[in-house]
């Protein structure tokens, strides 16, 4: 299948989303589509899905003119659509799923739960896949979800699968995975669309690129042809920082700090410390233990564990959320989409609602100081956004991630931990969360950033502990940090005598 979307335009309003945009595709390609949150690669999609109408331009496949005026005339024209958020029921098997909608049944009236298996495996034989189709949904990791979505494209005949974020909650292991399959389906003449924040899996993965910047078609070429930085400067319009972004300022007192912390071998042996004024990195892979840690360390977690909790030196048995938000304790959780908005909440109501407590007065939310403090956070952390009763879901992903932000500082927390702080969101918007970062640190807030990407905690963080299995297995500081050593410790190595602790000791020289 050949696709071209010749000169797309579309309005909301009067914001001109997509200017005369072009975009094309060909079996057996996978084109990433890149740009900045509200770039109007979704718009594109959207248009692309039938969910949305184009005001004007030609949508053309295989060299005829096709009119899209629902998503099921796009599907029906053999494009598949997989959105970031999943559309699986969780409470079904997989060939339920697969079929849901549009049941087969037998002569008598009866699910021909047979047959939908049999399909169902067809298709797997096809990607080279091995799973039971009778397996209930709920029982497979994220990866195998992306790929049971993938299958129900193809089982109903998608020549052209639109991508959006699919490994944004992703371990890698999981993304190498759906990676392969991706690979499968382009040996079999499928054509991918690529929606994409992270550009080392662009690097990896895709064959061409198209850029879209302020809705605006800006580049596009093949892969090879075309470095990280590149893609990165089409995207945001100037060179994008890569150097370090540490400074020399003052830690105070310890804030934080923990003993010989442990539970249920999720963790053990726990014991570090974070000053006022310093980031502390965490980092690791999958089954590291981190998030664990600092569930129970904040209070989510109703697991019981053994080991001491200082705040300030004052020995606490932190039980509960509440009570770790009264130490001065804020949590900025991983997947922003699931546990940091609620979506049928209004901007200033997610921006807002861990004072709540303190903000009533005779029983009723206070208000004025509400907005008060709301729009203090927005200036601070410099958010874009319309009425600050919009829904949440009007706002891009890295002014999403701002908002949640916003509602733990209006706390005043003496520690602030950020778990994968900038998941899902473009490369500017990373920088102006790095840069928030430093900021808050610099105002004595200690900071704590747990994260996979090893370049975001080597160029934001003052010091990293690596962990492995649910263990510290090293602390690595200022210019020691280097992916090698990061990986070497993840991996459950050691420092040798060649490695970290020989440039340890030239940096004292």
């Amino acid at each position: 299948m050949k696709l071209e979307m010749r000169n797309i335009v579309k309005a909301f309003g009067t914001n001109l989303v997509l200017k005369n945009v072009d975009f094309s595709l060909q079996g057996g390609e996978i084109c990433a589509l890149l740009g900045e949150n509200g770039a109007g690669k979704s718009t594109l999609m959207n248009i692309l899905g039938g969910v949305l109408p184009n005001d004007s331009g030609d949508i053309i496949i295989d060299g005829e003119k096709v009119h899209f005026l629902k998503p099921a005339d796009s599907i029906h024209a053999g494009i598949g659509f997989i959105h970031q958020e999943l559309n699986l029921v969780n409470d079904l098997m997989i060939y339920e799923n697969m079929f849901i909608g549009r049941e087969l049944k037998t002569r008598r009236g009866f699910l021909d739960i047979e047959q939908m298996c049999k399909e169902t495996q067809e298709v797997f034989k096809r990607m080279d896949i091995d799973l039971n189709p009778k397996t209930m949904v709920r029982d497979l990791d994220a990866s195998y979800k992306q790929i049971v979505e993938i299958a129900r494209a193809l089982m109903m005949n998608a020549s052209i699968i639109i991508m959006d974020e699919p490994t944004t909650s992703l371990t890698d292991p999981e993304i190498d995975r759906v990676f392969e399959m991706m690979r499968n389906l382009q040996k079999q003449n499928v054509g991918i669309v690529f929606i994409s924040h992270k550009l080392k899996e662009v690097m990896q993965v895709c064959t061409r690129y198209t850029v879209l910047r302020d809705g605006n078609m800006v580049a596009l070429g093949d892969v090879k042809d075309v470095t990280i930085d590149e893609l990165a400067k089409y995207m945001v319009g100037h060179d994008v920082r890569t150097e370090a972004l540490q400074h020399d300022r003052s830690t105070g007192n310890v804030v934080l700090r923990v003993e010989s912390l442990e539970s249920n071998a999720q963790f053990r042996d726990i014991s570090f410390s974070v000053k006022q004024g310093e980031v502390l990195g965490i980092t690791g892979l999958l089954g590291d233990g981190r998030s664990e840690l600092f569930h129970t360390i904040f209070g989510f977690s109703h697991k019981k564990y053994s080991g001491n909790i200082f705040i300030e030196e004052k020995p606490v048995k932190i039980t509960s959320t509440m009570q770790a938000l009264k130490l001065g304790i804020g949590y900025v959780p991983r997947n922003r989409k699931e546990n940091g908005i609620i979506k049928d909440m209004n901007i200033i109501e997610n921006g807002s609602i861990v004072t709540w407590p303190k903000l009533l007065k005779l029983g009723l939310i206070d208000h004025i100081r509400q907005n008060e403090e709301f729009y203090a956070q927005v200036d601070r952390l410099k958010i874009k956004m319309g009425k600050a009763t919009d829904l949440i879901g009007s706002l891009s992903g890295g002014n999403q991630q701002k908002i949640v932000l916003a509602k733990w500082l209006s706390a005043n927390p003496k520690v602030l931990i950020l778990d994968n702080p900038t998941q899902g969101v473009d490369v500017g918007a990373k920088e102006e969360i790095y840069d928030i970062i430093l900021k808050l640190a610099d105002l004595g807030i200690a900071i704590i950033v747990l994260s996979s990407e090893a370049h975001e905690i080597i160029r934001t963080c003052d010091r990293a502990l690596v962990m492995y299995h649910g263990q510290i297995m090293g602390e690595l500081v200022g210019q020691q940090m280097n992916e090698q050593d990061i990986m070497r410790l993840a991996t459950g190595g050691s420092l040798n005598e060649t490695g970290g602790k020989d440039d340890e000791r030239r940096s004292e020289e």
